[in-house]
This record gives structure tokens, C-alpha cells and sequence, in this order.
């Protein structure tokens, strides 16, 4: 199925691209959030009188993501959690542990920011933990994990 993207996807194209998606992407996820319109002669028309508007908004949302980058990068946060004598956690610390402590210091972090590629922290220690508030602004934040 071929959609034109409204907004930039990760692996996928820029704003403007015509696309071939699976059907049921572009069905269940892609239109019913606004990120892309089914393309037939009308959207193609209609987009490309909406493209400067379209195009605004986007660097608008680059500008904002930006901006609150550059307000949480190299932020730290402790946690402290039960662990064992070896400093093995009792549990683990995950995206839900962080975007809690985030909030706790009064800064919004989502936990849909949050990446974690090797799991929840399972040890006592201190981790540069990466997080992207836009697919294209990516920054470092620090976790303290501690002992209770």
C-alpha cells in the first residue's frame, strides 16, 4: 500500500516520501495517528498545498525536542532500590523506575524515551542510559543505582 509520510519515521522515509507500507501498517498505525494519508491523486494534491505548513510544524517539533534535550542531557538521578551484599538487585530498574525519578526531580521524561537495548539495570552501580525525545535529537542521561 503506498502512503505519502506527513511526518519523519525512523526507517522508514521524510516528510513528503512516497512509501510502499504492508496494509496493515499503514491501516492500524500510520493513518489513525497522522503520520501518513493513503496516496491517491486528492491527498497528493492536498499535500502538496499543505507541504510548507506541514514543513513548519515539523521544525517547529525539532526545535522544542531540541530545546528540552538540551535541558535533560547529563541530567543524573539516583535510585535506590534493595540489593544483595554482592550488589545484585532484588528486581531490577527499569524505564518505569527512571521516568518516576525524572518526575520526582520535576522533569518530564517518558517511558517511551527511555531506551534500555540490554534490559532493566539488574546491579548496583552508575549507567549512561540513552534516550531520544525526537527521532532525530538523541542524548545520554546518567542513572545512579544504589543500595537501600
Amino acid at each position: 500500500m503506498q502512503v505519502i509520510l506527513l511526518e519523519k519515521i525512523v526507517n522508514l522515509g521524510n516528510l513528503g516520501d512516497l512509501v510502499n507500507v504492508k496494509p496493515g501498517y499503514a491501516r492500524n498505525y500510520l493513518v489513525p495517528q497522522g503520520l501518513a494519508t493513503v496516496a491517491t491523486e486528492e491527498n497528493l494534491k492536498a499535500f502538496e498545498e499543505r507541504r510548507l505548513e506541514l514543513e513548519k510544524a515539523s521544525a517547529d517539533k525539532l526545535q522544542a525536542a531540541q530545546a528540552r534535550a538540551s535541558e535533560l542531557e547529563g541530567v543524573s538521578v539516583e535510585i535506590a532500590s534493595l540489593a544483595s551484599e554482592e550488589g545484585k538487585l532484588f528486581g531490577s530498574v527499569g524505564v518505569i523506575e527512571i521516568s518516576e525519578a525524572f518526575a520526582a526531580k520535576d522533569l518530564e521524561l517518558n517511558k517511551s524515551e527511555i531506551h534500555l537495548p540490554e534490559g532493566p539495570i539488574k546491579l548496583v552501580g552508575d549507567y549512561e542510559v540513552d534516550c531520544s525525545v525526537h527521532s532525530e535529537v538523541a542524548f545520554k542521561i546518567k542513572v545512579s543505582v544504589v543500595a537501600e
